[in-house]
């Protein structure tokens, strides 16, 4: 009842649902935070760039709301935003975007520290006691290469070397990639001014070429943060795509609910195109349900492996992990909304997401026996024959060419109905 007072009182003061910068201004902090997970990520930011507030409000969301509002906005338009965000934060950010499966990249480091940067030493000031030492250590030791040091032990062939730079004549600083040296050269300057201790044991580290193991230190970090933050191992996240039986399929309604804490918005809304899905989330209308499905999806996009960087990857799966529900729910309550929330609120949604796949497996091992000289119907099959099978738009009423992620049974009845002419 509460929640549904604040969004009357909400609604009085925002004409036509959409807020002015003034009308959102003179809303309650709650119902800004409220507000805010209603719109698209531009409106977002423009909202909070643009509110006294806007500090506070990016900062009350999770760390994986912020990334995808960053993301959906694109990286360098968002950089308000990012001067914005709390350590925890900006350290998932880095989380996000320094690794490539279990690769640090230290191109995208290079680049994202440039990008912190533009906030000034206060901005690095706070962020670098939430930081790993060994990350920066990893980082520093793929980019300079350091000589002389305290007590100077130097020896004749390293004082008189060709050095690019000393910012306090006791480390010498040769840049490994010129390209990177301007960011490189700014990040040194600015922990040195920061924290002078933090600096010199960066430098004799790097000088001292202690990179064995740092690599895997550093992911092992990584990975334990992620966890806490709902990211799974990648063995536990390839585990959503088991198999199951759809002819067999029973539910098992032994899911209880757990009380929460605030709940992430999800990283791209559920649209009319998995109606039931859509209602049937409505109808439920619980916290906990949307905490579990971004728990699923957050599993999907790590089993996918090249979602967490790539904004329009991420938004295919999402669109998959959606497709894969509606499917479950259509075939076990057909068009029952009530029953279909009732299903969400008593079925583990990983169980449902199996049913949705295994539905489309079925499909994709019917397609495997089929040879045919025909372009789109080659098209189709060889959408049907993906490692994730996808539905071809050629059956669509637009008839467009390529591929999307499957949304309804009404999309298996299509392929079935193909697969049936081909004698499948």
């Amino acid at each position: 009842m509460q929640k549904k007072n604040n969004d009357a009182a909400i609604l009085k003061l925002v004409k036509g649902g959409r807020a002015s910068s003034l009308t959102f201004a003179g809303l309650p902090f709650v119902e800004k935070a409220r507000y805010l997970k209603r719109l698209g990520a531009k409106e977002r930011m423009d909202l909070i760039i643009g509110d006294a507030e806007g500090e506070r409000l990016v900062r009350e969301m999770e760390p994986q709301e912020f990334f995808w509002m960053v993301k959906d906005v694109g990286e360098t338009d968002a950089l308000e935003l990012v001067q914005l965000a709390s350590p925890e934060q900006c350290l998932f950010l880095l989380d996000m975007e320094l690794w490539s499966k279990w690769s640090f990249s230290h191109d995208k480091a290079v680049e994202w520290y440039g990008y912190l940067l533009e906030g000034g030493d206060d901005k690095l000031r706070e962020l670098l006691p939430s930081m790993d030492f060994e990350l920066l250590q990893l980082f520093l030791n793929r980019e300079i290469i350091v000589g002389g040091g305290i007590g100077d032990m130097s020896n004749d062939e390293e004082r008189l070397a060709d050095w690019d730079h000393t910012f306090d004549g006791t480390f010498m600083i040769t840049f490994k990639n010129p390209k990177h040296s301007q960011v490189l050269g700014r990040f040194i300057e600015s922990i040195r001014r920061i924290d002078e201790q933090l600096y010199v044991a960066l430098m004799e580290g790097v000088k001292s070429d202690v990179d064995l193991e740092l690599e895997d230190i550093c992911y092992q970090f990584r990975s334990g943060r992620l966890a806490d933050l709902g990211f799974p191992p990648l063995d536990e996240a390839l585990s959503i795509y088991a198999r199951v039986k759809p002819s067999s399929f029973s539910l098992h309604g032994d899911k209880k609910q757990i009380a929460t804490g605030s709940t992430a918005a999800l990283p791209v809304p559920v649209s009319a195109d998995n109606a039931l899905l859509q209602r049937a989330l409505a109808l439920a209308d619980s916290e906990e349900l949307y905490m579990e499905l971004n728990y699923l999806i957050n599993n999907a996009l790590v089993a996918d492996g090249t979602a967490l960087a790539d904004t329009e990857v991420m938004r295919m799966v999402v669109t998959r992990v959606y497709g894969y529900l509606n499917m479950a729910l259509e075939t076990i309550c057909g068009d029952d909304a009530k029953k279909a929330g009732e299903v969400l609120t008593g079925e583990f949604l990983k169980r449902l997401f199996q049913l949705g796949y295994s539905i489309l497996l079925d499909l994709k091992t019917r397609a495997e026996g089929v040879i045919i000289e025909d372009y789109a119907a080659n098209k189709l099959l060889d959408g049907l024959k993906n490692k994730r099978p996808r539905f071809y738009r050629g059956l669509d009423a637009d008839t467009a060419d390529g591929y999307r992620e499957f949304r309804s049974m009404a999309d298996v009845a299509k392929v079935d109905a193909f697969l049936r002419r081909m004698g499948a």
